[in-house]
Protein backbone atom coordinates (compact mmCIF):
# COMPACT_ATOMS: atom_id res chain seq x y z
CA UNK A 1 0.00 0.00 0.00
CA UNK A 2 1.31 3.15 -1.12
CA UNK A 3 0.77 6.98 0.76
CA UNK A 4 0.05 10.03 -2.27
CA UNK A 5 2.32 12.33 0.34
CA UNK A 6 0.99 15.50 -1.99
CA UNK A 7 -2.85 15.57 -4.14
CA UNK A 8 -4.87 18.79 -4.53
CA UNK A 9 -8.02 16.72 -4.35
CA UNK A 10 -9.36 20.24 -3.67
CA UNK A 11 -8.62 20.83 -7.36
CA UNK A 12 -12.02 21.86 -9.74
CA UNK A 13 -10.89 19.14 -11.70
CA UNK A 14 -10.72 16.48 -9.83
CA UNK A 15 -13.14 17.52 -7.13
CA UNK A 16 -16.75 16.91 -8.84
CA UNK A 17 -15.50 13.22 -8.50
CA UNK A 18 -13.76 13.08 -5.64
CA UNK A 19 -15.01 9.86 -4.49
CA UNK A 20 -14.42 8.11 -7.99
CA UNK A 21 -11.00 9.41 -7.28
CA UNK A 22 -10.59 8.07 -3.95
CA UNK A 23 -12.15 4.46 -4.94
CA UNK A 24 -9.87 4.63 -8.08
CA UNK A 25 -6.38 5.31 -5.54
CA UNK A 26 -7.50 2.53 -3.00
CA UNK A 27 -8.02 -0.14 -6.15
CA UNK A 28 -4.44 0.78 -7.29
CA UNK A 29 -3.08 0.32 -4.18
CA UNK A 30 -3.11 3.96 -2.40
CA UNK A 31 -4.11 3.69 1.14
CA UNK A 32 -3.66 7.02 2.06
CA UNK A 33 -3.57 10.55 0.57
CA UNK A 34 -2.50 14.03 1.61
CA UNK A 35 -4.44 17.00 0.39
CA UNK A 36 -2.26 20.05 0.95
CA UNK A 37 -3.94 23.51 0.99
CA UNK A 38 -2.57 26.57 -0.65
CA UNK A 39 -4.86 29.27 0.20
CA UNK A 40 -7.74 29.95 3.26
CA UNK A 41 -9.91 28.65 0.52
CA UNK A 42 -8.21 25.32 -0.51
CA UNK A 43 -7.13 25.16 2.84
CA UNK A 44 -10.89 24.89 4.06
CA UNK A 45 -11.65 22.33 1.34
CA UNK A 46 -8.82 19.63 2.32
CA UNK A 47 -9.78 20.05 5.92
CA UNK A 48 -13.38 19.57 4.53
CA UNK A 49 -12.50 16.27 2.50
CA UNK A 50 -10.37 15.00 5.51
CA UNK A 51 -13.14 15.05 7.62
CA UNK A 52 -15.39 13.28 5.13
CA UNK A 53 -13.08 10.57 3.92
CA UNK A 54 -11.30 8.40 6.50
CA UNK A 55 -8.12 7.84 3.92
CA UNK A 56 -7.77 11.43 3.11
CA UNK A 57 -5.84 14.11 5.22
CA UNK A 58 -5.10 17.56 5.03
CA UNK A 59 -2.24 20.44 5.42
CA UNK A 60 -2.95 24.25 5.53
CA UNK A 61 -0.68 27.24 4.41
CA UNK A 62 -0.75 29.95 2.07
CA UNK A 63 1.72 29.33 -1.20
CA UNK A 64 3.90 31.71 -2.19
CA UNK A 65 1.94 32.83 -5.28
CA UNK A 66 -0.41 34.09 -2.61
CA UNK A 67 1.67 35.13 0.20
CA UNK A 68 0.21 38.98 -0.16
CA UNK A 69 -3.08 37.79 1.17
CA UNK A 70 -1.28 36.73 4.67
CA UNK A 71 -2.66 39.43 6.73
CA UNK A 72 -3.06 39.01 10.19
CA UNK A 73 -6.67 38.14 9.85
CA UNK A 74 -5.73 35.29 7.21
CA UNK A 75 -3.38 34.45 9.81
CA UNK A 76 -5.72 33.51 12.58
CA UNK A 77 -8.23 31.64 9.99
CA UNK A 78 -4.98 29.60 9.45
CA UNK A 79 -3.63 28.94 12.92
CA UNK A 80 -7.70 27.94 13.41
CA UNK A 81 -7.53 25.40 10.65
CA UNK A 82 -4.67 24.11 11.45
CA UNK A 83 -5.84 22.79 14.98
CA UNK A 84 -9.04 21.02 12.89
CA UNK A 85 -8.95 17.23 13.37
CA UNK A 86 -6.62 15.48 10.63
CA UNK A 87 -4.79 17.89 9.68
CA UNK A 88 -0.75 16.83 9.55
CA UNK A 89 0.85 20.14 8.67
CA UNK A 90 1.56 23.24 7.58
CA UNK A 91 2.17 23.68 3.78
CA UNK A 92 2.15 24.12 1.30
CA UNK A 93 4.56 27.22 1.77
CA UNK A 94 7.75 28.58 0.71
CA UNK A 95 9.22 30.56 -2.71
CA UNK A 96 8.66 30.45 -6.08
CA UNK A 97 10.77 32.67 -8.20
CA UNK A 98 9.79 31.16 -11.40
CA UNK A 99 6.70 32.71 -11.89
CA UNK A 100 7.41 35.60 -9.37
CA UNK A 101 3.98 36.46 -8.77
CA UNK A 102 4.04 38.10 -5.44
CA UNK A 103 7.13 40.34 -4.24
CA UNK A 104 10.06 38.26 -3.26
CA UNK A 105 10.10 40.14 0.37
CA UNK A 106 6.53 39.11 0.86
CA UNK A 107 7.18 35.54 -0.33
CA UNK A 108 9.53 35.67 2.46
CA UNK A 109 8.00 37.34 5.09
CA UNK A 110 4.44 34.92 4.74
CA UNK A 111 7.17 32.04 4.63
CA UNK A 112 8.53 32.37 7.85
CA UNK A 113 5.52 33.60 9.00
CA UNK A 114 4.22 29.89 8.95
CA UNK A 115 7.36 28.79 9.86
CA UNK A 116 6.88 30.03 13.48
CA UNK A 117 2.99 28.70 13.22
CA UNK A 118 3.82 25.74 12.74
CA UNK A 119 6.67 25.46 15.73
CA UNK A 120 3.98 26.87 17.50
CA UNK A 121 1.47 24.48 17.56
CA UNK A 122 4.26 21.85 16.83
CA UNK A 123 3.61 20.23 13.36
CA UNK A 124 5.77 19.54 9.91
CA UNK A 125 6.01 21.69 7.24
CA UNK A 126 5.88 21.23 3.76
CA UNK A 127 7.76 23.50 1.25
CA UNK A 128 7.18 24.13 -2.12
CA UNK A 129 10.59 25.49 -3.29
CA UNK A 130 10.89 26.96 -7.66
CA UNK A 131 13.95 28.47 -8.69
CA UNK A 132 14.81 29.15 -4.82
CA UNK A 133 16.60 27.15 -3.80
CA UNK A 134 19.50 29.55 -2.26
CA UNK A 135 16.56 31.74 -0.15
CA UNK A 136 15.11 28.80 1.00
CA UNK A 137 17.96 26.88 2.30
CA UNK A 138 19.04 29.83 4.13
CA UNK A 139 15.58 30.74 5.78
CA UNK A 140 15.27 27.62 7.11
CA UNK A 141 18.16 27.33 8.86
CA UNK A 142 18.09 30.52 10.47
CA UNK A 143 14.52 29.76 11.39
CA UNK A 144 15.27 26.20 12.35
CA UNK A 145 12.75 25.11 10.10
CA UNK A 146 13.35 21.44 10.71
CA UNK A 147 13.24 20.98 14.06
CA UNK A 148 9.27 19.56 13.76
CA UNK A 149 10.29 18.26 10.64
CA UNK A 150 9.58 18.21 7.11
CA UNK A 151 9.01 17.77 3.79
CA UNK A 152 10.64 19.56 0.57
CA UNK A 153 7.63 18.81 -1.95
CA UNK A 154 8.40 17.80 -5.66
CA UNK A 155 12.11 18.18 -5.18
CA UNK A 156 13.98 19.41 -8.02
CA UNK A 157 17.37 20.51 -6.70
CA UNK A 158 20.70 19.10 -6.46
CA UNK A 159 21.67 16.24 -4.13
CA UNK A 160 24.29 18.10 -2.05
CA UNK A 161 21.42 20.55 -1.26
CA UNK A 162 19.15 17.42 -0.56
CA UNK A 163 21.49 16.01 1.46
CA UNK A 164 21.70 19.47 3.24
CA UNK A 165 17.91 19.48 3.82
CA UNK A 166 18.26 16.13 5.38
CA UNK A 167 20.43 17.25 7.84
CA UNK A 168 17.84 19.77 8.94
CA UNK A 169 15.60 17.54 9.48
CA UNK A 170 13.38 16.94 5.87
CA UNK A 171 12.18 14.18 4.23
CA UNK A 172 12.41 14.19 0.11
CA UNK A 173 9.66 13.79 -1.88
CA UNK A 174 9.55 12.63 -5.94
CA UNK A 175 6.87 13.59 -8.05
CA UNK A 176 5.98 12.25 -11.59
CA UNK A 177 9.07 14.46 -13.14
CA UNK A 178 11.02 11.50 -11.53
CA UNK A 179 9.92 9.55 -14.58
CA UNK A 180 10.78 12.02 -17.28
CA UNK A 181 13.51 10.61 -19.39
CA UNK A 182 15.44 14.57 -19.72
CA UNK A 183 15.51 14.61 -15.30
CA UNK A 184 18.61 13.18 -14.77
CA UNK A 185 19.55 15.42 -11.73
CA UNK A 186 15.98 14.24 -9.86
CA UNK A 187 16.85 10.80 -11.04
CA UNK A 188 20.61 10.97 -9.32
CA UNK A 189 18.63 12.41 -5.93
CA UNK A 190 16.66 9.52 -5.75
CA UNK A 191 18.99 6.70 -6.60
CA UNK A 192 21.28 8.22 -4.18
CA UNK A 193 19.59 9.29 -0.78
CA UNK A 194 18.28 7.13 1.88
CA UNK A 195 15.77 5.39 1.33
CA UNK A 196 14.35 6.25 5.13
CA UNK A 197 14.36 10.23 3.37
CA UNK A 198 11.74 8.95 0.67
CA UNK A 199 8.50 10.16 0.14
CA UNK A 200 6.60 9.71 -3.34
CA UNK A 201 3.27 12.22 -4.21
CA UNK A 202 1.47 13.20 -7.26
CA UNK A 203 0.98 17.08 -6.75
CA UNK A 204 -2.39 16.07 -9.10
CA UNK A 205 -3.67 17.43 -10.92
CA UNK A 206 -0.19 17.96 -12.15
CA UNK A 207 3.13 16.55 -13.43
CA UNK A 208 1.23 13.04 -14.91
CA UNK A 209 4.37 10.72 -14.43
CA UNK A 210 4.79 8.20 -17.52
CA UNK A 211 3.11 6.54 -19.45
CA UNK A 212 0.40 8.61 -18.84
CA UNK A 213 2.07 12.07 -19.60
CA UNK A 214 -0.44 14.42 -21.17
CA UNK A 215 -3.09 13.41 -19.04
CA UNK A 216 -4.53 14.25 -15.25
CA UNK A 217 -2.93 13.53 -12.88
CA UNK A 218 -4.82 11.36 -9.50
CA UNK A 219 -3.49 9.85 -6.78
CA UNK A 220 -3.58 6.56 -8.37
CA UNK A 221 -1.23 6.90 -10.45
CA UNK A 222 1.69 7.81 -7.84
CA UNK A 223 2.24 3.95 -8.63
CA UNK A 224 3.64 4.67 -11.44
CA UNK A 225 6.73 7.10 -9.89
CA UNK A 226 6.98 4.92 -7.27
CA UNK A 227 7.75 1.69 -9.53
CA UNK A 228 10.09 3.79 -11.42
CA UNK A 229 11.75 4.71 -7.81
CA UNK A 230 11.92 1.32 -7.59
CA UNK A 231 13.34 0.48 -10.18
CA UNK A 232 15.88 3.22 -9.29
CA UNK A 233 16.98 1.47 -6.44
CA UNK A 234 17.07 -1.92 -7.91
CA UNK A 235 14.54 -2.73 -5.13
CA UNK A 236 10.75 -4.67 -5.52
CA UNK A 237 7.64 -2.42 -5.72
CA UNK A 238 6.43 -4.02 -2.18
CA UNK A 239 9.61 -2.53 -0.07
CA UNK A 240 9.61 0.81 -2.09
CA UNK A 241 6.00 1.00 -1.29
CA UNK A 242 6.69 -0.43 2.41
CA UNK A 243 9.60 2.33 2.99
CA UNK A 244 7.99 5.23 1.19
CA UNK A 245 4.44 4.88 3.63
CA UNK A 246 6.58 4.18 6.52
CA UNK A 247 8.04 7.32 5.97
CA UNK A 248 5.07 9.07 5.36
CA UNK A 249 3.71 8.17 8.44
CA UNK A 250 6.58 8.80 10.28
CA UNK A 251 6.77 12.86 8.97
CA UNK A 252 3.16 13.15 8.96
CA UNK A 253 2.09 11.08 12.17
CA UNK A 254 -0.17 9.35 11.22
CA UNK A 255 -0.81 5.83 12.99
CA UNK A 256 -0.86 2.82 10.85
Amino acid sequence: MLIDTHAHLQDKSLLPEVEAVIQRALVAGVETIVCPGYDLESSRQAVNLAQLYPGVYATVGIHPHDADTLDEKAMAELHRLAGERKVVAVGEIGLDYYRDLTPRDLQKKAFIAQINLAREINKPIVIHDRDAHQDVMDIVKQEKAGRNQGIMHCYSGSLPLAIDYMKQGFYISFAGPLTYKNNRKTAEVAATIPLDRVLVETDCPYLTPEPLRGKRNEPAYVVHTATFLAQLRKKSLEETAYLTTRNARAVYRIKG
